[in-house]
């Protein structure tokens, strides 16, 4: 990535999107080259079907009553599974495991005769898991939306002297390749120097809870965009002195390495929520349910691009009803980039407060524990397709 910006910035905007265009037509010929070597496993029934049709199922059986839990009831269940009752929370959805009439739902082989109507208590858990997770799984967008902040990041270097010798400048876009090794870096000082050395003082095995990895994570998310909020401030009151404020494009004698706090607490934020809420996903979701543990946090990203724009937009919005000039003004100078970033530092206070209560809701964590959290390491749940009923 940075040579691609470096390119970018010496050859031009032609020859910077031209890299990368040969770049991907050369990993998409690698791609379908190594094809044959691929191991091709067989495709299976989406879960997004499988969610719809216990919602669907739950729906048509609304009307049933399901029995006390220390009634013996017939439920529906994969051919092996440790899962044969389903559990107690969000008990709605049981009805759409409930084994009403044997001959009318099931047909000889065991299988569901219409899968709509009748899905099985692990379909029904792996529905369950996924609601249970959304809460915390949402903390994690406001965390990514400080890490979505690039082009005001890029604006905001661009207007420092980024110059390290008198011959050497670092490219704007660059930058961001500092958090990037601030999370490596805290990643490898958290595994390899900070738990053995707590386990040492302590005298017996330490380390973090996934909780608590991505609580502080939410903190240090926060506590990034207060940084750079101060940097900004300092920043603008430098161009003013200088009086470059009414030219956007102008740099100030302001050293662009002030910036590193920022990025390396960043970095420090990400290595911990990030890392945790991937972990969290992996140990409390089934292990059928991998494939989706692997996405959350990519759809939390996705999902927080939007919030920012959303942000983006609204500040922009109320600060031109009150006919002032924009804090995200074009002109760096001219706006107030320390006020947009001092209330993204303040929606992180509240997103952990929100987190907090999350947490509490949520209970203990579950994973290593047998059971529907569990069998991401017990491997308790068959990947047969068959089903079965007790």
């Amino acid at each position: 990535m940075t040579c691609i910006v470096y390119i970018q910035d010496a050859m031009g905007w032609k020859v910077g999107f031209g890299v990368p265009v040969v770049l991907m037509i050369l990993s998409t010929l690698s791609f379908f080259l190594a094809s044959p070597i691929y191991v091709k496993p067989k495709a299976k029934a989406s879960w997004l079907i499988g969610f719809a049709r216990v919602l669907v199922a739950s729906f048509r059986k609304r009307r049933i009553e399901l029995s006390s839990p220390d009634t013996d009831e017939l439920y529906h269940h994969r051919k092996g599974s440790a899962l044969v009752v389903p559990s107690e929370r969000i008990r709605f959805l049981n009805k759409a495991c409930v084994v009403k009439n044997p001959e009318e739902d099931l047909m000889p082989d065991g299988r569901a005769s219409d899968p709509w109507r009748l899905c099985t208590v692990d379909q029904v858990e792996e529905l369950k898991a996924l609601i249970k997770i959304i809460p915390i799984w949402s903390t994690g967008m406001l965390v990514s939306v400080n890490v979505c902040q690039n082009s005001f990041l890029l604006l905001q270097a661009s207007t420092m002297n980024r110059h390290i010798t008198s011959k050497f400048e670092i490219p704007a876009g660059s930058f961001y390749a500092f958090m990037l090794l601030s999370l490596t870096m805290w990643i490898a000082l958290y595994d390899r120097v900070i738990i053995p050395l707590a386990s040492k003082i302590t005298g017996k095995p330490t380390r973090l809870g996934l909780k608590q990895k991505i609580g502080i994570g939410i903190l240090g998310s926060a506590a990034s965009m207060a940084v750079l909020a101060i940097i900004e401030r300092v920043r603008r009151e430098t161009a003013i002195r200088e009086g470059i404020s009414d030219i956007p494009d102008a740099v100030t004698h302001m050293s662009a390495m002030w910036l590193l706090p920022f990025y390396f607490l960043l970095g420090f934020s990400e290595a911990m929520n990030g890392v945790g809420l991937n972990e969290f996903f992996y140990t409390e979701l089934p292990k059928s349910m991998s494939s989706v543990a692997s996405n959350l946090y990519s759809i939390g990203l996705s999902a927080a691009s939007l919030v920012a724009s959303f942000i983006v937009g609204n500040v922009r919005g109320f600060i031109s009803e009150a006919n002032q000039e924009s804090w995200v003004s074009s002109n760096i100078n001219k706006g107030h980039y320390d006020y947009y970033y001092w209330l993204l530092s303040s929606l992180g206070v509240a997103n952990f407060i929100y987190y907090l209560a999350c947490s509490k809701a949520y209970g203990p964590c579950k994973g290593g524990q047998k059971g529907i959290t569990g069998d991401v390491r017990e491997g308790l749940i068959d990947d047969d397709d068959d089903d079965d009923v007790v």
